[in-house]
């Protein structure tokens, strides 16, 4: 029996590099999916064929890490994690289908990863919830793959619903749904692609998430969350932090926290320039306390808030990909004209701007 299976990729709101600190991040599902068809054969082989690579893989079902690379490996990732959670993965014929920009930030790996685990677990009748899957989605990227990636883009693919934001905690694992549908409100969310190309299992992220522990070790807690509720000692707190730049990741992880719960606080009220404010104190800190954006990428930030945007900030784990920006829908071409215009004039190539909403999460399809 065929079955099809399909995940979108994300858009985080605000929440950079919280998930594996165990705080707060507010990303919504996008349109853009991946499509994965999957006819079992009872073989020991899943052969799998991408319409962006130019021959099939081949995917032993009794694959380990390094058994295979390239971007095969997030497919035998995910074979490999099932079965090593004890649930039977056939062999067969797998084809993969996406229009979820690879390394732009919208999390392309996990919507591959939730398209693949769905698709082998429909054939295999494996009963698994939503939170199961994203650890085993998440197993397999961090254990195969070798990217040391939190649980965010994953829990994002898999809970996503229509004009809606998922407010995660990390600490409990609980997703809860939040009103986010700026359209009626005359405001639109852009998606400005820089086109600069990003990898989570290159060192940089690594690096931020080492940064994190060590200051977490240096304050005697487990992770930084714990210091989370401690906000007006927070400058004791950090000046116990050995390395200056490791405080100051420290720093963008608490702030950050705050500031996802403030943007929900603002989205009850349906405020979005206050919205669109605390988007562009992320990027501030992103780009000066963690150290993860790009001299494009801060282009093309303060761009779209020079040019009558709400607020602007990068989106994804860094050193490239997107920018989001809210906006005046009235004025959503024009601010997106002027963007790629000033991107332009700088020699760079001028970003792939899109208008995009909050979509549903993963699940079967005809």
């Amino acid at each position: 029996m065929t079955v099809r299976y399909a995940a979108p990729g994300r858009i985080n709101l605000i929440g950079e590099h919280t998930d594996y600190n165990l705080g707060f991040a507010l990303p919504i599902a996008l349109p853009q999916r991946t499509v994965v068809t999957f006819t079992p054969d009872g073989g020991e082989v899943i052969t799998v064929a991408s319409d962006r690579a130019d021959g099939p893989a081949r995917v032993p079902v009794d694959t380990v890490p390094g058994g295979v690379s390239g971007w095969a490996a997030y497919v035998a990732g995910v074979v490999w994690a099932l079965r090593d959670a004890g649930h039977p993965v056939p062999g067969g014929a797998m084809s993969v289908t996406s229009d979820v920009e690879m390394g732009s930030g919208l999390s392309s790996s996990a919507a591959l990863e939730c398209a693949v685990l769905g698709a082998l677990a429909s054939a295999a009748g494996a009963r698994l919830d939503r939170i199961a899957r994203a650890r085993l989605a998440q197993r397999a990227e961090n254990d195969y793959v070798g990217a040391p990636t939190g649980l965010l883009d994953q829990l994002a693919s898999l809970f996503g619903q229509r004009s809606t934001a998922l407010l995660i905690d990390f600490r409990d694992l609980t997703v809860v749904p939040v009103a986010f549908d700026p359209d009626p409100r005359g405001v639109s969310l852009l998606v400005i692609d820089s086109r600069t190309r990003h990898t989570h299992a290159g060192g940089d992220y690594a690096a931020r998430r080492a940064a994190c522990e060590r200051a977490a070790a240096d304050l005697g807690v487990s992770s930084l969350r714990e210091v989370q509720d401690r906000q007006a000692v927070l400058a004791s707190d950090l000046a116990s932090v050995r390395d200056p730049i490791d405080a100051r990741r420290a720093r963008h992880v608490l702030t950050e926290n705050r500031r996802v719960l403030d943007v929900v606080a603002a989205l009850s009220a349906a405020d979005f320039a206050e919205v669109g404010r605390i988007l562009t104190a992320s990027h501030a800190s992103m780009r000066d306390d963690f150290g993860i954006t790009t001299e494009h990428i801060d282009l093309i930030a303060d761009a779209a808030v020079c040019e009558g945007a709400l607020g602007a900030r990068m989106t994804g784990g860094g050193f490239g990909g997107c920018v989001i920006a809210l906006v005046p829908a009235d004025r959503a071409d024009a601010i997106g004209e002027a963007v790629r215009r000033t991107v332009s004039q700088a020699g760079l190539v001028p970003p792939a701007i899109t208008r995009a909403h909050a979509a549903a999460g993963a699940g079967a399809t005809a």
